[in-house]
């Protein structure tokens, strides 16, 4: 058995008194004060989740999109550069492997993220996918930590936010399934409008020693938003509610060859 692995947000998470539960390896936090009360965080004004677990790979070359055109359900290289897509990795039988999300950051420069229990079998399958490409798959998730701000008063929760500066996108301009840089703290920052609440939502993405610089509320009860430095609309720090809903990992991958019809470089 490996030792379990923490979020970044480990200390913040004890400090508070969150009962933790293990989940594909990771010690994520389960509950603070009940789930009931977390439901209506979320609601009512907003609730701030540790999703660190997630994971991430970034797919880069002068091919990266019709790479992806090929690895993944749908057509990623139509996707503009300051956009996201959720797309499926699909097994030779037809299977999900696993549900993701892309987003692009450059016009050869891809970010993906998966569920944390799928971590493995997505790296294989666009490693053995890449296998001839003009690309380079790199796993980057311990490179990188993720925060979920999530409700009605998500965004501004967190336009109230003291340390997050340099936002290339103004909240008010952000569109659904877009994403923005910024800054936290001076470390780079990626701001994503991808939340699957059907309620304004916005992910964060930093490097992992970013996030302990956040505060938080002193504890999930007062529902303050500990995380700015002056007043800020009601937030409460909720617990994370990992998913993994794509199994089919059964399937090998096969590797990348051109079709006759193909005029992609590789």
């Amino acid at each position: 058995m490996s030792d379990p692995r923490y979020t970044p947000l480990r200390e913040r998470h004890e400090s508070l008194g969150a009962s933790f539960t293990d989940f594909g390896g990771w010690q994520m936090p389960v509950r603070y004060t009940s789930d009931l009360a977390e439901h209506h965080a979320v609601r009512r004004s907003a609730g701030i989740f540790d999703i660190s677990h997630m994971a991430e790979f970034t797919v880069r070359g002068g091919a990266a999109g019709e790479f992806l055109d090929y690895a993944l359900a749908g057509r990623l290289s139509a996707l503009p550069v300051g956009k996201a897509k959720y797309s499926l990795l699909l097994a030779e039988s037809g299977g999900i492997i696993d549900d993701v999300i892309v987003y692009r950051l450059a016009d050869d420069d891809f970010l993906i993220i998966s569920n944390a229990g799928n971590r493995e079998a997505v790296s294989a399958a666009l490693t053995a996918r890449a296998e001839g490409a003009d690309v380079v798959v790199e796993d980057v998730s311990d490179a990188y930590a993720l925060i979920a701000v999530q409700g009605p008063q998500a965004e501004a929760v967190l336009a109230a936010t003291d340390e997050i500066t340099d936002v290339s996108t103004p909240w008010s301009e952000q569109k659904y399934y877009a994403w923005a840089s910024a800054r936290f703290a001076g470390e780079p920052l990626l701001l994503a409008r991808t939340g699957y609440t059907g309620r304004t939502a916005s992910s964060s993405s930093s490097p992992p020693r970013a996030p302990r610089r956040c505060g938080t509320p002193s504890s999930p009860r007062e529902s303050r938003a500990g995380w700015s430095r002056r007043a800020s609309p009601p937030a409460t720090l909720c617990a994370s509610r990992p998913e993994c809903r794509c199994t089919d990992t059964s399937s090998p991958s096969r590797p990348y060859r051109p079709r006759p019809d193909s005029d992609a470089s590789w």
